[in-house]
């Protein structure tokens, strides 16, 4: 197994390095946040850059880049930790479409993907008992000469806001679930931000919304849930990587900070309880990191990587919530400071931990595949 990257990955994440420092600084973040959050403006610099497109094939207009080239770029991004629709649009969405779609749609709805304009993809799974089970999708989709009326709510849709297009789970009268393309603006679709201590969710209603049977992913000839768990097996690791860097980023604000402030004549590393948080950063680090990207690894060489998926997912969702715990008993009082910073990264740990399944959810996960292969 050689997890270590390529002369071109390399080269990709010292540009993402370069950009996040450029565009999205600590100081730019605690404004976008103060001032409404990520605009389509900031999206732009990162579509510009091809990003939108980077798993997206060559014959659509994409990069055609592995996922572990995604998860370079995400490791950097989640150093801000830069929020916007990169990951719903350009990972989730994009091979949500890939996996699904038939070869009408892909021609339609890739090409504008790629460049990140006209199609900016919000997936709208989860409802007011959240989970990501298929049982917890209760959204009806009713079908009526050649056409569907949705009627209900999605919540904790990440992304929501600022996209031109949802990706909504809906179960059909066959009781199979269904994943449907809805323009954003289409009449009785309407889109508001969740307020709390997370980041960039909302809720879309759809009161009584018609769409064509057309805009069916797959035309229903399989459950929309079965590409879905497709999608993800591939989506989560770089997600992953997000909160993989989000956790190398903030203990690297703690040692720092540990090295330089002086409390009793003395750095505070110097003290043995500063050191046994800084530790449990680097022990959680650690195995958030190879664990994703061993994940990344089977996936992009073609091995069986269920286990592996849902244990790195456990693990970096777990080690980015404590590493920013561990970062607040080491700054105190500065770590909530908004100026400070590190509340960016303590808000998308929450954020993220219960994005596409929590830890619990994950460990259960793992278990059953590890069952399958007859490990235990």
């Amino acid at each position: 197994m050689d997890l270590s990257l390529t002369e071109s990955q390399e080269m990709l994440k010292a540009s993402a390095r370069e950009l996040v420092e450029r565009e999205f600084s600590k100081d730019n973040l605690v404004k976008k946040d103060t001032n409404g959050g990520f605009q389509p403006s900031d999206w732009k610099k990162i579509a510009d850059l091809g990003w939108a497109g980077l798993l997206i094939p060559d014959e659509f207009g994409g990069e055609g880049g592995s996922l572990t080239d995604a998860a370079v770029i995400f490791h950097e991004l989640g150093r801000g930790p830069v929020p916007g629709p990169h990951f719903s649009s350009a990972v989730l969405g994009t091979l949500t479409v890939l996996e699904g779609a038939t070869p009408e749609q892909k021609m339609s709805l890739l090409p504008r993907l790629a460049v990140g304009a006209t199609v900016v993809l919000a997936p709208a799974i989860t409802e007011s008992d959240y989970g990501w089970s298929a049982s917890q999708i209760q959204m009806k989709a009713a079908k009526r000469n050649g056409s569907y009326t949705l009627n209900g709510a999605k919540l904790f849709v990440q992304d929501a806001i600022g996209a031109t297009h949802i990706l909504c789970a809906a179960r059909l009268g066959s009781g199979k679930i269904g994943l449907f393309i809805v323009d954003a603006k289409t009449p009785g679709v309407s889109l508001r931000p969740l307020p709390g201590f997370t980041t960039g969710v909302g809720e879309v209603r759809f009161d009584r919304v018609i769409i064509h049977e057309s805009n069916l992913l797959g035309e229903g000839r399989e459950d929309g849930w079965t590409i879905l768990e497709r999608t993800l097996q591939k989506a989560i690791p770089i997600l992953c990587a997000y909160q993989v860097g989000g956790s190398e980023k903030v203990f690297e604000m703690s040692l720092e900070y540990a090295n330089t402030r002086v409390q009793f004549g003395m750095v505070i590393g110097r003290f043995q309880r500063v050191q046994d948080h800084v530790i449990e950063q680097v022990n959680q680090l650690d195995a958030a990191r190879w664990a994703t990207y061993e994940a990344l690894w089977k996936l992009d060489t073609g091995q069986p990587a269920a286990a592996s998926v849902h244990m790195a997912k456990a693990l970096a969702s777990e080690a980015y919530y404590q590493v920013c715990n561990a970062a607040h008993e080491v700054h105190a009082g500065l770590g909530i400071m908004r100026e400070y910073g590190l509340y960016l990264h303590t808000k998308m740990s929450r954020t993220l931990y219960h994005y596409l399944g929590d830890p619990k959810f994950h460990k259960r996960r793992l278990t059953n595949a590890l069952e399958a292969q007859g490990v235990i």
